[in-house]
C-alpha cells in the first residue's frame, strides 16, 4: 500500500533537484525556441527563396509548426517508458536528443547550397526537436512535483515552467545581440549559426547537472508496490500506461487539453507572430521587436514562481482563470499598443502578455501532476499537454500570419485568442481543485480501482 505521505526531501536536495529541472527545460526550451525566432527572421530567406515574402514566412513557419506534430509522439513514448522505467532516464535522452537536433540546424545547408533538399533536412530536424520536447516537458515538472511536499508545491513545480521564458530569453538575447553586432549580410550568410551551434556546449552543462539528480521516490515507491503485486500474482498483467490513462483518465485528459488552449495560443502569438506583426504591420525595426520580447521574457521569468506561489494558497483553478480570462481581455490593447510603433509600448504590450500568460503556465505543472496517479502520471500529463499544442501552438504563428495576410488587420487574430481564452475558461471551470493532494497516496485509490476492475472483469468472464 501507499504510505499516504511522501517524506520531502531535504531543502538543499530538492534546490538540486528544481535546478536540475530548470536548466535542462531552458535548454531544451532555448532550442526549440530559437527555432521560431530563426523561423521569423530568416529561414523564409534562406530556405525558402523565391516566394513572396510573407508566403515564405509562413511556409517558415509551416516547418515551425512540424515540431509540434511530433511532441504528441514524443509524450506518447516518453511517457510509456517514463512510468515504467523511471522520470531521469527518459530526460536525460531527452536532452540529447534535441540538442543534437538544434546543433545539426546549425551545420545544415541552405537552399542556394543543396536546393529543396536543404528545406526537407530542416523539417526532419524540427521534427526530432518536437519529438524530443514532447518528453521533456512532462518528465521535467513530475521530476520536481514528486519529490516536493503537497503545501509548497505549486512554487517548486513552477520552476521548470520558468524554463520556457529563460530560454526564450537566452534564444532571443543571443539572436538579438548577433544582430546588433552583425550587418543583416553577415548574419544571413553564417551568424544565423552561432546560436545553434552553441547548443552542443549547452547540452553538456544540462547533462552533467541532470545525471546528478535521484530518482523521484513516489515513482520508486509506485514501482516497488507494482513488483510486488507481480510477485504476489504471477498471473497479473500490468496495463500499459496509455491504456490505464485513457480508462481511468480520460476526463482529466480533456481537461487538461481545454487548459492549455489558451496558455499555448496566446504565448507563440506574443512571443513568436509578433516578430512577424511588428516588423510588417507597425514599421518597428528587427532589433526593436526581438528587445521587447527580452525585456517582457525576464519579466514572465520572475512572475512564474510568484503565480505558482499563490496557487498554493488560494489553489491552482482560480490563478489558472485569472490568466485566461485576462489574456482574453488584453488582446484588443495589445495589437493596439504594437501599433503605435513605440518602443514603450510596445514592451507593455508584450509584457502584460505574459504576466497573463504566467498565471496560466505557472500552476500548469502542479495542477496537471496532481489530476493522474503515479503509474499513469507522466503519460497522463504529458498527453494532454502535447497533444493539445498540436490543435493550440502548432498552427497559432500559421493562423495569425495568414488572418493578417487576408485582413491585413488585428482584429481577427484577436478574436483567434479570445476564442482559445473562452475554452480554456470553460476546461478549468468544469475542473476539480487538486491544490491538497497527495500524489503517493492517490496511487492507493487508483490501484484499488483498478484491482476492483479486474475483479469485475473475471467475474463477467
Amino acid at each position: 500500500m501507499a504510505s499516504g505521505t511522501t517524506a520531502p526531501p531535504p531543502p538543499a536536495s530538492l534546490k538540486r533537484i528544481v535546478a536540475a529541472s530548470l536548466i535542462g527545460t531552458t535548454i531544451e526550451w532555448y532550442d526549440f525556441f530559437l527555432y521560431g525566432s530563426a523561423a521569423a527572421l530568416v529561414f523564409n530567406k534562406l530556405f525558402f527563396p523565391g516566394s513572396d515574402p510573407l508566403v515564405g514566412t509562413l511556409l517558415s513557419f509551416l516547418t515551425y509548426a512540424v515540431g509540434f506534430a511530433a511532441r504528441p509522439i514524443g509524450a506518447l513514448v516518453f511517457g510509456h517508458y517514463g512510468d515504467r522505467l523511471g522520470r531521469k532516464k527518459l530526460l536525460v535522452l531527452s536532452l540529447l536528443l534535441m540538442g543534437g537536433a538544434t546543433f545539426a540546424i546549425g551545420l545544415l545547408p541552405t537552399h542556394a547550397t543543396i536546393g529543396t533538399a536543404a528545406p526537407v533536412l530542416l523539417t526532419v530536424l524540427r521534427l526530432v526537436q518536437g519529438f524530443a520536447l514532447g518528453g521533456e516537458w512532462g518528465g521535467a515538472v513530475l521530476l520536481v512535483s514528486e519529490h516536493g511536499d503537497a503545501r509548497r508545491r505549486g512554487f517548486w513545480a513552477s520552476w521548470p515552467q520558468t524554463g520556457a521564458p529563460a530560454g526564450q530569453l537566452l534564444a532571443t538575447g543571443v539572436l538579438s545581440f548577433l544582430t546588433a553586432v552583425l550587418s543583416d549580410a553577415a548574419f544571413g550568410s553564417w551568424g544565423w549559426r552561432i546560436p545553434f551551434l552553441l547548443s552542443g556546449v549547452l547540452v553538456m552543462v544540462g547533462l552533467w547537472i541532470r545525471l546528478s539528480v535521484d530518482e523521484s521516490p513516489v515513482f520508486k515507491e509506485a514501482l516497488a508496490q507494482a513488483e510486488a503485486r507481480k510477485a504476489a500474482d504471477a498471473g497479473a498483467v500490468e496495463k500499459m500506461p496509455l491504456v490505464a490513462v485513457l480508462r481511468h483518465h480520460w476526463r482529466d485528459v480533456l481537461i487538461a487539453m481545454g487548459a492549455r488552449m489558451a496558455e499555448n495560443i496566446s504565448y507563440y502569438v506574443i512571443t513568436a507572430f509578433i516578430l512577424v506583426y511588428a516588423t510588417t504591420s507597425a514599421g518597428v525595426s528587427r532589433q526593436t521587436a526581438l528587445n521587447a520580447v527580452l525585456i517582457a521574457s525576464a519579466v514572465h521569468f520572475a512572475v512564474i514562481p510568484a503565480w505558482g506561489a499563490l496557487s498554493d494558497r488560494v489553489g491552482r483553478r482560480p490563478v489558472y482563470l485569472v490568466g485566461a480570462v485576462g489574456i482574453g481581455l488584453w488582446m484588443f490593447p495589445f495589437f493596439s499598443l504594437i501599433d503605435t510603433g513605440g518602443f514603450g509600448n510596445l514592451i507593455l504590450a508584450v509584457t502584460v502578455g505574459l504576466v497573463l500568460h504566467g498565471a496560466m503556465y505557472a500552476p500548469q505543472a502542479a495542477f496537471f501532476s496532481e489530476m493522474f496517479a503515479t503509474r499513469m502520471r507522466y503519460s497522463g500529463a504529458s498527453i494532454g499537454a502535447q497533444f493539445a499544442s498540436v490543435a493550440a501552438g502548432a498552427p497559432a504563428p500559421l493562423i495569425a500570419t495568414a488572418l493578417l495576410a487576408d485582413y491585413g488587420d488585428s482584429t481577427p487574430i484577436a478574436l483567434y485568442v479570445i476564442a482559445a481564452s473562452l475554452l480554456t475558461i470553460v476546461a478549468v471551470g468544469v475542473a476539480k481543485e487538486t491544490r491538497h493532494r497527495d500524489l503517493a497516496d492517490m496511487d492507493t485509490g487508483a490501484e484499488v480501482a483498478a484491482r476492483a476492475a479486474r475483479t469485475e472483469d473475471a467475474g463477467v468472464l
